[in-house]
């Protein structure tokens, strides 16, 4: 029977409930209604439960879930969605371009932005083979093939035959991604996103709009290629569901990673202008999600702008994208946690460990504890590009999305794609797969030099 993933009932109620504890309602009575009827957990790993359930069951699912939507949460006055409101909750942003600066006298050179695509590539491939494992199964594949500390891409070769036998890797990114089978770079909802966005300011340029994005999806990206929010989100759109609502509407997955692997463009475009880029990833982001999946985006997409100027290190550029965040947001708590254990602890394996420990209740999608890591990353690597995406990855949870975004960050600040060790980027040979539009085989010099055109745009 055909299990569609992110999308039955019976599955979405488990991470609802997970959600409501985590965004401070009181879910406890519909808990033990959905259990005392035989509802089961949600999935930990995978994005469908492994059998159907019956009809009343998922019913009730579908009540619950809306009845879960009608409770009030304790944390949504420090955690807004609006955009108003997330900004009288932050300080005034640090710096600001002056006033009439043209973004292309502020970089970045197409040189550095190819630099940042293909950062963004190979984070990317390098997390796939290993996404959602546990952590000690990521550190046990990694150790026995001579790769711990992680040094290289995954591999398969010299694999002991009791571990080989699992088998171990992500199935369906190992045939593409461990570093005996790659051969470009493999389509990926990591790089499928960035190329969608630079499509939507192509068509509607910087003032695009929610509903544009909506339409873009609509036209350009098939409904198999998107996952969690998107996914649900999607589904609203061909309901009759329009935004913002496509975020709230029985979408348990608001507050995961999704938007935040959309933002790089709207960095790349708004070079030393943070607050603009935050602005343009709030407008992408609301599409699928609310509160902390929105903030992700919005750091994320202030700390590039800042990098994509070429005159900061990236501590400025963290700090920048802390600064368009709720400061009492679980997001800014952890962002700030997770900074403060990089300075704090010299082995990068103890900082791991304590983030995990810390945001054990998590999914290992959700866009809190993986942000988290990014930041923990760039700053015990301090920005050096090998040693951002190395980390990141090995700190596990969703590690092709992380590492595309360290990758992106790193990247962008090594400013040339020749700053970038040929290990990684030889293999990805300047080829892009992709379903998105017309761009299936494109290169990196080519999305550098179409992302620098929308700088330039008037």
């Amino acid at each position: 029977m055909l299990r569609v993933t992110w999308v039955q009932p019976e599955d979405l109620l488990g991470h609802e409930l997970r959600q409501a504890e985590q965004d401070g309602r009181r879910p406890e009575a519909i808990a033990r209604r959905w259990a005392a009827a035989g509802g089961l957990e949600a999935p930990s790993r995978a994005g469908a439960s492994p059998h159907p359930v019956s009809r009343y069951l998922r019913l009730l699912a579908e009540d619950l879930l809306d009845e879960l939507a009608d409770l009030p949460s304790r944390l949504a006055d420090d955690e807004p969605t609006d955009l108003a409101a997330i900004k009288a909750a932050c300080a005034p942003p640090p710096t600001m371009p002056p006033a009439g600066t043209p973004p292309g006298q502020r970089g970045p050179t197409p040189a550095a932005l190819e630099a940042a695509w293909l950062g963004r590539a190979v984070g990317c491939l390098l997390g796939r083979p290993v996404e959602k494992l546990p952590l000690t199964v990521l550190r046990t594949l990694a150790a026995a093939t001579g790769n711990r500390p992680l040094t290289a891409y995954f591999t398969a070769r010299g694999l002991p035959p009791d571990l080989a036998a699992a088998p171990p890797w992500n199935r369906r990114a190992a045939a593409t991604s461990l570093a005996e089978n790659i051969d470009g770079m493999p389509e990926d909802d990591d790089l499928n996103y960035p190329v969608l966005n630079l499509l939507l300011l192509r068509r509607h340029g910087r003032a695009f709009t929610t509903a544009d994005v909506a339409r873009l999806w609509l036209d350009e990206l098939p409904a198999g290629r998107t996952f969690t929010a998107e996914r649900v989100a999607y589904r609203n759109l061909l309901s009759g569901i329009e935004p913002p609502s496509t975020a709230r509407h029985r979408n348990p997955f608001r507050e995961w990673i999704g938007a935040l692997i959309r933002a790089d463009v709207h960095g790349w475009t708004n070079p030393g202008d943070p607050v603009t880029a935050a602005d343009q990833a709030h407008r992408d982001a609301t599409l699928t999600h609310t509160a902390n999946g929105v903030y992700a985006a919005m750091f994320t997409a202030a700390v590039i702008a800042e990098a994509a100027t070429g005159s900061h290190d990236v501590h400025h550029c963290l700090a920048a994208g802390l600064a368009v965040v709720p400061p009492r947001s679980r997001l800014a708590r952890a962002v700030r946690h997770a900074s403060g254990l990089a300075r704090e602890h010299t082995d990068f394996d103890t900082v791991v460990d304590r983030l995990h420990d810390t945001h054990d209740g998590c999914h290992w999608v959700h866009a809190v504890p993986n942000t988290a890591l990014i930041a923990a990353a760039l700053t015990h690597a301090d920005g050096d590009f090998s040693a951002s995406i190395c980390r990141v990855v090995s700190g596990g949870w969703d590690t092709d999305s992380n590492g595309a975004t360290v990758g992106s960050i790193a990247g962008l600040l090594a400013g040339d794609p020749a700053a970038l060790p040929e290990r990684w980027t030889a293999p990805l040979k300047n080829r892009l797969a992709t379903s998105v539009g017309d761009f299936d085989g494109v290169g990196f010099d080519t999305l550098a030099q179409l992302t620098h055109r929308e700088i330039h745009r008037p």
